[in-house]
């Protein structure tokens, strides 16, 4: 599958995830690894509770960009045995804060209630049942399941471009070893 063909559909599936089901972290993360071809239900397990800026207080960063971390991560992150070496996390810290910073380029923050603010005039408070009707009502389920299919969509092309990159130099980057 060709590059834009990969970012089309990983937009899609992570939108109609969250459409059908929510939690933006799972929805993104989900998507992403589906269309990399990689079938793991315990590193999307782990993010269930990174939903609306972590157990859906809005009170973190959006889980859509949490979920793109994690992919990102799960792709060029340290393992366990390397955990001492400090070295090994700076790829995937480096290309999690270019994931940021296209973030909020694109939503002018990544603090969950802070993009409801913006998007909504106010902040939900999704565990009661009014607020949560006025989210629906006021079009949340839309504009937050197009937030993750572009989250997505960042987080998935970031991980392509530096495979891209591996690719041409031959072998996976090493940064150095600390």
């Amino acid at each position: 599958m060709d590059k834009e063909k990969m970012l089309q559909e990983v937009f899609a599936k992570a939108k109609e995830g969250e459409l059908i089901g929510g939690n933006c972290a799972q929805c993104s993360l989900a998507a992403i690894l589906e269309v990399m071809g990689v079938n793991d239900e315990n590193v999307i397990r782990a993010a269930t509770g990174l939903a609306d800026g972590v157990g859906l207080s809005g009170d973190g960063h959006c889980g859509a960009l949490s979920g793109g971390t994690i992919a990102i991560s799960y792709f060029f992150g340290r393992k366990k045995e390397e955990l001492h070496r400090v070295g090994k996390q700076l790829k995937a810290l480096l290309l999690a804060k270019k994931l940021h910073a296209e973030f909020v380029k694109e939503f002018s923050t990544c603090r969950c209630h802070d993009i409801q603010i913006k998007q909504f005039g106010r902040f939900f408070d999704l565990y009661n049942m009014e607020n949560l009707k006025m989210a629906q009502a006021a079009g949340m389920p839309e504009k937050c399941a197009t937030l993750v299919g572009k989250t997505a969509r960042m987080a998935l092309e970031i991980i392509l471009e530096e495979k891209e990159q591996e690719a041409k130099m031959g072998k996976q980057q090493e940064l150095p070893v600390v």
